[in-house]
């Protein structure tokens, strides 16, 4: 088999032209003899020049890995039998100083950087940099998503990234809990930004985890300006979290983020959106999914309301005005196709 310098077979490759563009690499592709040196050269051209260690007691090395180029956000999630992975930061290393940003996703790991060590379990972020050695280890193997920021792009004194390196952040604050869902989602549906324009996600990423940081420290000032640059992502990440909720509308949404009704379109519409269209979109489109599921016998009227139609007659002209059938055709066109 041939491999790229990634060590990808070329049906390996995502993404389409124009968009962000995904990479998943699964080393259960690669000869066993191979697996090793491929996943650290790997790992080293799309993440960092990591040493990596692998048992040798639980047979050949396995790493998945699924990488999001986003501009200035990279997302990096991985699964591996790996136990131990340390950066050594060489000088002579090519590396352009970013930030890591780790969200675990199952099990513990231990994050060890400038003397301190921490230990991760689900849900819980940290950051460590590229600018002094760092090692993260998981005796039970790695299993994380993580994001590299350029140290430059977040913006923020070079102190204030020390004092946060391998630290808990704001473990159960508003904030931190809102970040993890907005990372997991960028995370967990790496294919989502493959298209034109996907990358636009970088910078929102970028001004939330600086306001997570800044929070953590309370830099009042510096906290000010990330919650409010970041008041767009939360607005959004609040819709989806609440779009099958029947109530949800301008009214309440201004409320929930203490903005008038007036502010929240302002900011809306400074990004594209139109708050009606989009729910009803993204309502019709959950509606559509549920429907094509050959499992899911419930009536139709049920799934329009799971997805906060209240009406159903309403719910079935704006379907077929916006797919071009009724929705009980699509549901028998659609468990028509081949699984």
């Amino acid at each position: 088999m041939q491999y790229d310098t990634l060590g990808r077979d070329p049906d390996l490759r995502g993404g389409a032209e124009g968009g962000a563009g995904t990479v998943r690499f699964d080393a259960r592709r690669i000869p066993v003899a191979d697996r090793e040196e491929v996943v650290r050269a790997t790992v080293s051209q799309t993440l960092a020049p990591l040493e990596i260690d692998f048992p040798d007691d639980r047979g050949p090395a396995a790493t998945s890995l699924a990488i999001t180029d986003l501009n200035e956000l990279t997302v990096w999630s991985v699964k591996s039998t790996a136990v131990k992975v340390h950066y050594k930061a060489l000088p002579r290393d090519d590396v352009k100083p970013s930030l890591f940003l780790g969200l675990q996703m199952t099990g513990s790991c231990v994050v060890v950087q400038r003397d301190r060590e921490i230990t991760l379990r689900p849900g819980d972020l940290a950051v460590w940099d590229s600018t002094d050695p760092f090692m993260i280890a998981d005796a039970d193997g790695i299993s994380q998503h993580k994001f590299r920021i350029p140290l430059d792009r977040l913006a923020l004194p070079v102190d204030i990234i020390r004092q946060i390196s391998a630290l808990p952040l704001c473990p159960g604050h508003p904030i931190s809990d809102m970040a993890v869902a907005y990372f997991h989602r960028l995370a967990s549906r790496p294919g989502a930004f493959d298209r034109p324009g996907g990358d636009v996600v970088s910078q929102p990423g970028i001004d939330l985890l600086r306001a997570v940081i800044t929070t953590h420290l309370d830099t009042v000032e510096l906290g000010k300006d990330s919650l409010q640059a970041t008041l767009f992502v939360r607005i959004m990440e609040y819709v989806q979290l609440h779009l099958q909720e029947p109530d949800l509308g301008a009214g309440r949404i201004a409320a929930e983020h203490h903005i008038s009704v007036r502010q929240l379109y302002r900011i809306l519409a400074a990004e594209g959106v139109s708050l009606g269209d989009w729910i009803r979109t993204r309502r019709l489109e959950g509606a559509r999914r549920d429907l094509a599921l050959a499992f899911l016998h419930d009536p139709i009227s049920a799934v329009a309301r799971r997805w906060g139609f209240t009406d159903a007659s309403s719910f079935a002209r704006m379907f077929r005005t916006t797919y071009g059938a009724s929705p009980s055709e699509w549901r028998e066109l659609a468990r028509q196709q081949p699984a």
